[in-house]
């Protein structure tokens, strides 16, 4: 995913499909859904647009402008994603939800896209403190122009945020050499607080490692198409060896039944992390509890991996040692590393199904970003002693 950062423009997200890091200023005044008007009328909005395509169109075109918003802006930021567009402001960021469909979620309508913004702000919430300002709903008035003003129909939903600093986005700080003393300890903290307050998911052991199983499948047969043209016998070897380590079921077993496995984030990366005062993480995984369901050791692992792929390795070794001293939790180290090989060979698929698009955009770029994480993901294998 790319960092959003100031200035003027459009610029398209990478990584993941839901990847977006919303970069701030200060806060401002939070947002309230709009009044009873606009809630009648979004009764009225429970359809598919007529012509979804020049619908979300019309609607880009008057959120890139600055005079569309109730604040002051100098100007607007656009930042496309694979299922939102994002509009920065000069102190706040608007996310609009695209009209799409994929296996997880269904936004095609209006009310889904409320729920789903809903959803967004909720849980988004748990790692953050004054990000997540609320919903806000986008009107059509009587002379048929879309507004923010209180009387009209709704015909969209957004999430309002107030914008983070780029310069302290971890993954900037991380390629600025620029992390200081105490950063890592303040953002492992607020993780380790989050994953001691959890409930543990109702989940049975069996089904635990069923879930991983799917997962591994599914990657599995992803980098395996022909026309990926990826080469099949390092790819074997990995799935060789993660399937010899599940196998091993009291490595998962133990993390069931002493109840580590949680709602999570879901995408804990760099580029969603503000290390500014109070650690602040976003962009969480909204549209699908299964997927966040998962292993703090997991998700810190991941986190880990993600520094690694990023030259950061060192920051990922001190995230990991902070976590085992806060939280106490000794994982055995083949676990962990089975957990970064398999969200690894995740990525790889992630990466190389942008070569799916219709217009793919930089194949070399993706096709080496999977090249990339397939190594990661032999590296950590070979590590599951």
């Amino acid at each position: 995913m790319a960092t959003a950062h100031d200035g003027q423009g459009s610029t398209k997200a990478n990584g993941n499909p839901e990847a977006l890091v919303l970069i701030a200023a200060d806060a401002s005044r939070s947002t309230t859904d709009k009044g009873s008007a606009a809630t009648v009328a979004a009764a009225r909005s429970d359809v598919p647009a007529p012509d979804p395509a020049a619908d979300l169109e019309a609607k880009v075109a008057f959120l890139a402008r600055p005079e569309s918003y109730p604040e002051p802006t100098s100007a607007v930021l656009r930042v496309e994603t694979h299922m939102s567009w994002v509009f920065l402001t000069d102190r706040q960021a608007y996310k609009l939800k695209k009209p799409v469909r994929t296996v997880y979620v269904d936004l095609r309508s209006v009310t889904a896209r409320s729920r789903n913004c809903a959803a967004e702000v909720r849980l988004n919430r748990r790692l953050s403190s004054g990000v997540y300002l609320g919903t806000v709903a986008l009107l059509r008035d009587a002379a048929g122009h879309l507004t923010f003003a209180q009387d009209g129909e709704v015909v969209d939903w957004l999430v309002k945020m107030r914008r983070l600093p780029a310069d302290r986005m971890l993954d900037r700080l991380m390629r600025d050499d620029a992390v200081r003393d105490g950063d890592v300890d303040g953002l492992v903290r607020r993780l380790c607080d989050f994953y001691r307050q959890s409930r543990p998911c109702g989940i049975s052991p069996a089904e635990y490692r069923r879930e991983i199983e799917r997962g591994i499948e599914a990657s599995r047969r992803e980098l395996h198409r022909p026309e990926h043209a990826l080469p099949p016998d390092p790819i074997e070897r990995v799935y060789a060896r993660l399937h010899t380590v599940l196998s091993r079921t009291a490595l998962f077993d133990a993390r069931v039944a002493a109840g580590r496995i949680v709602e999570g984030h879901g995408d804990l990366r760099p580029e969603h992390i503000c290390l500014q005062g109070e650690p602040q993480i976003i962009d969480c995984l909204e549209f699908s509890r299964r997927l966040r369901t998962q292993d703090p050791v997991d998700e810190i692992g991941f986190l880990a991996l993600e520094c690694e792929r990023l030259g950061a390795t060192s920051i990922g070794t001190q995230i990991l040692g902070a976590y085992r001293r806060q939280s106490g939790d000794a994982a055995p180290a083949a676990l962990l590393h089975f957990y970064q090989s398999y969200r690894a060979c995740v990525r790889a698929m992630l990466a190389i199904r942008h070569l799916d698009e219709p217009a793919p955009h930089d194949r070399a770029k993706w096709s080496a970003r999977a090249a990339d994480y397939l190594e990661l993901a032999r590296t950590h294998a070979a590590c599951c002693k």
